[in-house]
């Protein structure tokens, strides 16, 4: 198994960035993890002056994944994510979805004990750990670690999690696979503007897909696909993400079960779900049961 240091990180996806290690197809490869602030905050009063902004939401890698071209798709199968013993959150003014009524910056340093973040001793959560940036090097110009966009990216899904097989677009060879921002409990939206933002390790086995077609990014779970869509607003990525959901159902069926069959079944079986609404583009996830794909002779690698 590869190990990619936490010190190895970029703040951009990017074709430019020049890979911190080249694995075969089919690896598995451990990410060490930075919490979405690189470790700056050390305490609640940590004065927010003092943080380095420049230094968000690092990502891990990225990884070159040997046999990957443009045009193929990467396979990644989360395997396990562990995280540190505490987290951390903030949010202020002009910050999260009521940085409007907020007058100071606040920070919160929130213990895990007994698999359940403590939060300020009284409420306690269920942990669920995820993945907040996963993507490969988009296409074009780089993008920074904390968008997310067709290439994955900052896309803040609570899905994103052990167990769950992400597919991403390979837009450069080698795909240039980078993940950080790890949450130890989110929940949908990200209101505040952050989750438990947390330090971990992430294992993923990583594979090529060669002629294969999907919309992406696509996620699949053990009862579950995911498509998600980022956009500058909600209604925008909320039709990207209907619209990508029909085109599998009808691609993948051969025009058998066409646009007509698609957009119905998924007005009757289809879950709409919001991601993050607060980072520099919307993202939404549109969720249907496995059970119908396989009802429709639908099977995912």
């Amino acid at each position: 198994m590869y190990r990619i240091k936490r010190n190895q990180i970029i703040y951009a996806m990017s074709a430019l960035n020049q890979p911190v290690q080249r694995v075969e197809d089919g690896a598995t490869v451990l990410f060490e993890t930075c919490d979405c602030f690189e470790n700056q905050i050390k305490s609640t009063d940590t004065d927010f002056e003092t943080l380095d902004w420049n230094r968000i939401n690092p990502a891990t890698g990225p990884v070159y994944v040997q046999g990957a071209q443009p045009g193929d798709i990467l396979k990644v199968t989360i395997e396990k994510i562990g995280i540190a013993d505490h987290g951390v959150m903030m949010t202020g003014p002009d910050v999260g979805m009521i940085g409007d009524r907020l007058t100071q910056n606040a920070i919160r340093l929130i213990p895990i004990r007994d698999s359940k973040a403590v939060y300020e001793g009284k409420v306690e959560l269920p942990l669920k750990p995820m993945i907040g940036v996963i993507g490969t090097a988009p296409a074009g110009d780089p993008v920074s670690c904390g968008t997310p966009g067709e290439h994955g990216g900052n896309m803040d899904c609570t899905i994103i999690g052990e167990g769950t097989t992400l597919y991403l677009p390979v837009n450069v060879p080698g795909a240039l696979l980078a993940m950080g921002d790890l949450h130890a409990v989110m929940g949908d939206g990200e209101v505040s503007v952050c989750g438990l933002e947390v330090q971990g390790e992430v294992t993923v086995t990583v594979s090529v897909l060669k002629d294969c077609q999907l919309p992406l990014p696509l996620a699949k779970t053990a009862f579950s696909v995911y498509v998600i869509a980022s956009a500058n607003t909600l209604d925008e990525a909320v039709l990207d993400a209907t619209r990508n959901l029909v085109d599998l159902l009808t691609t993948m069926t051969h025009g058998t079960f066409n646009e007509y069959d698609a957009i119905n079944l998924l007005s009757l079986a289809g879950n709409l779900q919001v991601c993050q609404v607060v980072d520099p583009l919307k993202t939404v996830r549109f969720e249907l049961n496995l059970h119908y794909l396989k009802q429709l002779g639908i099977t995912l690698e």
